[in-house]
């Protein structure tokens, strides 16, 4: 596992769900992963605090007006020096700013941009709050003692090449890893040292016409097959089945609300 030592500018640094029915989110989380949760007060819209043994993981904010605007989902944050300039960077660059950088409270600096194929990225700046103090590392397809904590964030796009760019431009990744090039599969990292934390896959042969270009979270597990089981006994959803990769055992669900995210774990 790594902690805040080893973060790099564009590393991945939080997740947050959003959701129209927090109560239901934290019973959900709370059987799948064994998280616990904590609302913060008034002053912070009563936002949540997921916890992995104890370690912030994950937080949780509910739908404004009933729920009535936009869809459930995970948003993925990536790490900034300087939200503002980032944010800055991202029109110039064929980006859009969704929300613009924000101070919360002493605990940090948020904003939310759409990238230049049109996903939604939060930026994270850091104060005295430093974003999941727990991440999974994923190394030759190994994801041992990861359950429950987030362990790779992947970006499918339309707009490979572009989206590369950036990234690079915007949030300052300073040596992405090509792992293939060919028309079937095209994947860069991060970047090219350990821990990679996550990448960049051209999604345009796979994505249904009418889905949307995004970020995805994969949370680990010691049993994909059993936590995709528990997923539906929940009242989840299996979006892509339970599936060997080189890189681990995968599957794509989506929680009670709709909230899409993924599990990953070792290959059997």
């Amino acid at each position: 596992m790594t902690d805040n030592t080893t973060i790099k500018p564009g590393d991945p640094r939080w997740v947050d769900l959003y959701t129209a029915d927090p109560d239901r989110a934290i019973a959900f989380y709370g059987e799948l992963f064994g998280w616990t949760a904590e609302r913060a007060g008034e002053e912070f819209g009563g936002y949540i605090i997921f916890r992995k043994d104890g370690k912030p993981v994950a937080g949780g904010m509910g739908k404004a007006g009933g729920g009535v605007d936009g869809p459930d989902q995970w948003t993925v944050y990536l790490a900034s020096d300087d939200a503002k300039a980032t944010a800055d960077a991202a029109v110039p660059h064929g980006g859009a700013v969704v929300v613009a950088p924000m101070d919360v409270g002493d605990l940090g600096t948020m904003a939310v941009l759409a990238d230049v194929g049109g996903a939604g990225v939060g930026i994270w700046q850091s104060g005295t709050f430093g974003g999941c103090e727990t991440l999974g590392i994923v190394e030759g397809g190994k994801w041992s003692d990861h359950a429950g904590i987030p362990s790779w964030f992947e970006l499918h796009t339309r707009e490979y090449d572009e989206s590369l760019a950036f990234y690079r431009d915007v949030f300052g990744w300073q040596d992405p890893f090509t792992i293939s090039d060919t028309p079937e599969f095209r994947y860069t990292t991060i970047h090219s040292t350990s821990p990679m934390l996550g990448g960049v896959m051209d999604a345009s042969a796979h994505l249904p016409e009418d889905a949307p270009a995004g970020w995805t979270v994969y949370f680990g597990a010691d049993d994909v097959d059993a936590a995709a089981a528990k997923v539906t006994e929940l009242g989840g959803t299996i979006l892509v089945p339970a599936m060997n990769s080189p890189y681990g055992r995968m599957v794509s669900v989506a929680d009670p609300m709709g909230a899409r995210f993924s599990i990953g774990g070792d290959t059997v």
